[in-house]
């Protein structure tokens, strides 16, 4: 098992850990409460520019057969002209296909992979326009995988409201999160260039194939080891980021910019290693998503698998995993079991050695001009 002495293979090997706090004990609720929806308007989730359309149970909804760039309308002429719907196509059926994907769109996440776009954008100079397609494209694939992953880990809980498939059934929520994949392509095939088509691909099958050991070390009760895991990140997590950097370098108007490469990936890492430690610890994820999720799920998170490999012949983690309980008294016993080895610890210190890992690659960045000012504001919301 891998310590914090020996993350050299994340370039972290002369970092001193930051300061972060430990996480306070929570309850688990009897009952979480359940925000409602506002009413004040059926579009106020719209993104600019997006078209309404009729959806049945709803007022409107967004069709995404036009998105226009910052609300200025889609473009008439060149690569970004919109790739409008088969006008036999009728806007009522769309809302009936995209219904689950605008049930989760509509309760927005934190957006860090915007924010990180547009700060990284001060030193691309991407167009808006193409920017704002490439923002759209990664927004379409990050709220369809939610859908997906939700059925996959048999969720309950999404932004504090019910999953998606629970409210619409698991066929429907399955057909509208695959056909929002076919949407984002769409999208991006208006910036007419062969190269973001192929970036965006070969993201995609990394993401599915991070996706895919992440199952199957689940459902074969099989803990990997902290490298596997990271490596699992870098392709699942890490994509999205990766994506729209990679993106954003085919539109550049600049002839040369920083690596951000590295940076994404660890962005990526941050992110996945932060919402596994937030979902044993925090209170606002007990809200949101449930008590302890990750254990209920089975899956083989960051402090579950420094547990399990500090403590090889105790087999109560392992268990408790297998049987995927929702007993909150189970749950709070496997919490101890890693409280005793030391890996909320473990991972408050890892975490820490990323952020100043990021730091530094966002001050390098710096240096060669561009201000940095938003990037380390991005940072700070995966702070613990």
């Amino acid at each position: 098992m891998a310590t914090p002495d020996k993350i050299d293979s994340l370039s972290r090997a002369s970092l001193e850990p930051a300061h972060i706090p430990k996480a306070h004990n929570i309850t688990p609720p009897s009952s979480p409460t359940m925000p409602r929806h506002s009413h004040t308007g059926a579009t106020d989730f719209l993104r600019p520019g997006i078209s309404k359309i009729i959806v049945p149970g709803f007022a409107t909804a967004a069709s995404l057969s036009e998105i226009s760039v910052s609300g200025l309308g889609p473009s008439t002429q060149g690569p970004l002209e919109s790739t409008a719907m088969d006008d036999t196509w009728p806007d009522q059926n769309e809302g009936v296909v995209a219904a689950p994907y605008l049930y989760l769109h509509r309760t927005p996440g934190k957006g860090i992979r915007t924010q990180v776009i547009e700060a990284i954008n001060v030193w691309m100079a991407v167009p808006l326009d193409r920017l704002e397609i490439i923002n759209e494209f990664i927004h379409m694939l990050h709220t369809a995988s939610l859908l997906i992953d939700d059925i996959e880990d048999n969720a309950t809980l999404r932004r504090g409201l019910p999953v998606a498939h629970n409210v619409y059934g698991v066929a429907q929520t399955i057909n509208s999160a695959n056909y929002f994949y076919f949407k984002a392509i769409q999208e991006i095939q208006r910036l007419g260039d062969p190269d973001a088509m192929e970036h965006a691909v070969n993201e995609l099958l990394q993401l599915h194939r991070g996706q895919g050991m992440d199952l199957y070390w689940r459902d074969s009760l099989i803990c990997p080891s902290e490298d596997d895991y990271l490596d699992m990140i870098r392709n699942k997590t890490g994509g999205l980021f990766r994506l729209a950097i990679k993106l954003m370098q085919t539109q550049s108007r600049k002839p040369s910019t920083p690596d951000w490469i590295r940076l994404a990936d660890v962005f990526g890492i941050l992110f996945q290693v932060r919402d596994d430690y937030q979902n044993l610890c925090s209170q606002e994820y007990t809200t949101a998503k449930g008590y302890c999720e990750d254990l209920t799920e089975g899956k083989f998170s960051f402090p579950v698998i420094h547990s399990i490999h500090c403590d090889p012949t105790n087999l109560d983690l392992i268990n408790v995993l297998k049987q995927k309980s929702s007993d909150s008294d189970v749950k709070q016993y496997a919490v101890h079991c890693m409280e005793k080895t030391g890996s909320f610890e473990y991972t408050r210190m890892f975490i820490g050695q990323l952020i100043m890992e990021a730091r530094g690659l966002i001050d390098n960045a710096g240096a060669n001009g561009g201000s940095t000012e938003y990037l380390h504001k991005a940072l700070d919301k995966l702070s613990i």
